[in-house]
């Protein structure tokens, strides 16, 4: 047995030696090594100049002024950190390149090498990288300081907005290090690799592929690109010789191409592209791959893959309670469960460019995109969100090449924003619009633009490719039925531009009640559940009649941070959210949507929380997947239930006794029995 295990070993290995794939597979593992940044940072105030100052243990992702937004102060932390980490470079990277890769510091970074001032960065919401190789000492521990800033500059996006800038650096760092030729990270931190798919016929596909290099010398060099299938089998791959030290470009022809289908099926390919020198991969850069169509259609609405798909979802910030912008994986995850348990198909991500791990998120769990440029008007707010300014569009377009680029490989993403809420009481913004536009379409032919103006009229038709409108009938003024209106008068006056409702939404606490059917004061603390609840199920069912819309956002997933504001439970949140700041509480409008929008079986007693009922006539009204829900009332069935088309019954004038009341209701569905229940008390 022994020497049947020799003779084995001995022929497996020879045939390593005899196989350059082999080895170029093995020579991967010492080719392009990405560590993890996080951790071991000290962060203290600009301010503090002193000889000691106070100085805190941090981990990225972090901001100084999380907490802020509770206090209440519209005059929150816009101020300037200084963060600090020891690390050594190892003597075995003497003959490698040396790179850091910051996903975002918010707004303004300079970052400093050993006291030697490397570069700065202008911009909180996109990724910037800097090589370092000629600034650190092989064998030693290096140090690097960071100093961000997150105050007002007129040069620097956004100027204004309904949200909070949270300073520091609120995403994660990596430190890359490569071999001297390597795939180059530099071309405005994107991945150095661009994939064009292209589906030729239902049979066919191909993919361009154009490569960003940093290379001295040419010589044996190689790139390699394999597409591997979903199991991770190479499908297809091409090779060529390296002529360019920039760029190369090649092509890949795939038969059978597998669609990314949005939530249908989100299939991705992946794509593996190596640069090999002597047959052994010396760098390497992976990408996801995903193959569609998809177009607007001003009468028909949004089309994918040739058929109808009606992009309905939600707005959404990185905001988290406690944490604000400085989220993780966890706090991620959890927000694309709730994005998927209420059954949304599409997600505008507000407003700047998100952190690329929601980006594949979105990617493998079919969600169409929305990605926008910090780009912020005042909406009804005094104040300017553009300033004919040279840097402040130098930075505009800088902002928005580096969105493109970080993010052109991903399926999900097929509006680029250029714009939310600008006016037109301050420098004109058109011209310079249309300018960015041509940018975004130089850079990315193959998307459509967009923009989101709450200004009625024509003003910004012409900007982009489509547009959206910001809505709130019956919330800051009309009724809740007059956004079918508008939506009809707008599609009979531009009846060619395809227009969508990029936001729509009220105000609503869980913790606040009102069995009457007054509208609440929108800039009051009194902002009951109940009246979002109903401005959301007349909003939708008019929106729902309309597929010409193209897309529907709600305003928001969750409750944020808003310095501005002085309405709702607390200052300095806007409680727009379907889940409160925590998300510890789902709010009944949260459960219309499930109902409507996601197909799984769901029962929902809503008014749930009005625990303390001042009315003995009242109204029980539930949200569920099936019509045949059952009502028991103290124990006693009661019959008369009205099912409508928007997955509510209702059962009219029940009458509550004093004191305590059960309300449970259940639904049969195939064969699984669905329950809820409350309970209500009736004081005098």
């Amino acid at each position: 047995m022994n020497k049947l295990l020799s003779k084995y070993l001995y022929l497996f290995l020879l045939l390593l030696i005899c196989t350059n794939y082999s080895f170029a597979q093995i020579g991967a593992i010492d080719g392009r090594q990405v560590f993890n940044f996080n951790s071991d940072w000290k962060f203290h105030f600009a301010y503090d100049i002193r000889k000691q100052p106070e100085k805190i243990n941090v981990t990225l992702p972090h901001t100084w002024n999380a907490g802020d937004v509770l206090k209440g102060k519209a005059n929150y932390a816009r101020e300037a950190g200084i963060y600090e980490k020891n690390f050594l470079v190892k003597e075995s990277w003497k003959n490698k390149r040396l790179f850091l890769y910051f996903e975002g510091a918010n707004s303004v970074a300079a970052v400093l090498i050993n006291r030697h001032f490397i570069t700065e960065h202008k911009g909180g919401y996109t990724a910037f990288c800097i090589e370092i190789t000629d600034w650190v000492k092989p064998g030693e521990t290096n140090n690097i300081e960071v100093q961000v800033s997150n105050a007002y500059r007129t040069d620097v996006l956004p100027l204004c907005g309904d949200f909070n800038v949270y300073g520091g650096i609120h995403r994660p760092v990596s430190l890359l290090v490569t071999s001297k030729d390597c795939i180059s990270p530099l071309d405005y931190a994107s991945p150095g690799v661009y994939l064009t798919p292209k589906i030729l016929s239902d049979k066919t596909a191909e993919v361009n592929i154009t490569t960003k290099l940093s290379v001295h010398n040419t010589g044996d060099l190689k790139l390699r690109t394999d597409i591997l299938d979903a199991g991770k089998n190479i499908i297809a791959s091409t090779t060529n010789s390296i002529s360019n030290k920039q760029q190369c470009n090649q092509t890949i022809n795939l038969k059978q191409p597998h669609l990314w289908n949005g939530k249908a099926d989100p299939y991705l390919y992946t794509v593996n592209v190596s640069l090999m020198n002597n047959e052994v991969v010396i760098d390497q850069v992976t990408q996801p791959l995903g193959f569609r169509t998809y177009r607007v259609d001003a009468d028909k609405g949004f089309i994918l893959n040739g058929k109808y798909l009606d992009l309905h979802g939600v707005g959404f910030h990185e905001d988290v309670e406690g944490k604000a912008s400085a989220v993780d994986s966890v706090d991620l995850n959890k927000d694309m469960e709730l994005i998927k348990e209420i059954g949304a198909t599409a997600i505008r991500l507000t407003h700047y460019p998100h952190g690329k791990y929601f980006y594949d998120l979105c990617d493998r769990n079919g969600m169409v995109v929305w990605s926008e440029i910090p780009f912020v008007g005042p909406g009804g707010y005094t104040g300017a969100g553009y300033l004919k300014n040279p840097a402040l569009e130098s930075q505009a377009r800088q902002v928005l090449t580096e969105m493109i680029r970080q993010n052109y490989n991903h399926p999900a993403i097929c509006f680029w924003g250029l714009f939310n809420e600008l006016k037109l009481d301050h420098d004109d913004p058109v011209p310079f619009l249309k300018q960015l536009n041509e940018l975004a379409k130089q850079e990315d032919s193959t998307r459509l633009t967009t923009a989101a103006t709450f200004l009625d009229g024509s003003q910004f038709n012409q900007v982009s490719d489509i547009i959206a409108w910001n809505k709130y009938y019956g919330w800051y003024d009309g009724e809740f039925k007059q956004i079918g209106v508008w939506a009809d008068k707008t599609h009979h006056d531009y009846p060619q531009k395809p227009f969508a409702v990029s936001e729509y939404g009220a105000g609503g606490s869980p913790f606040k009640h009102a069995e009457n059917k007054d509208k609440p004061d929108a800039d009051g603390k009194f902002h009951p559940e109940e009246w979002q609840t109903r401005y959301h199920e007349v909003n939708w069912q008019e929106l729902y009649k309309r597929p010409f819309v193209w897309g529907k956002f709600v305003w928001a997933l969750a409750d944020f941070g808003s310095s501005v504001r002085t309405e709702g439970d607390a200052d300095g949140i806007n409680d727009k959210g379907l889940v409160t700041y925590n998300r510890a509480v789902k709010k009944d409008a949260f459960y219309f949507y499930k109902a409507n929008w996601n197909t799984e079986p769901m029962l929902y007693i809503t008014d749930r929380r009005n625990t303390v009922r001042h009315q003995q006539a009242t109204a029980v009204k539930v949200y569920s997947t099936k019509p045949n829900v059952k009502l028991m009332l103290n124990g006693v069935a009661v019959k008369g239930g009205k099912a409508n088309d928007f997955h509510t019954t209702i059962w009219d004038n029940i009458t509550l006794q004093k004191g305590k009341n059960k309300i449970e209701v259940s639904s049969n569905v195939d064969g699984r029995l669905l329950e809820d229940s409350c309970e209500w008390t009736l004081e005098n």
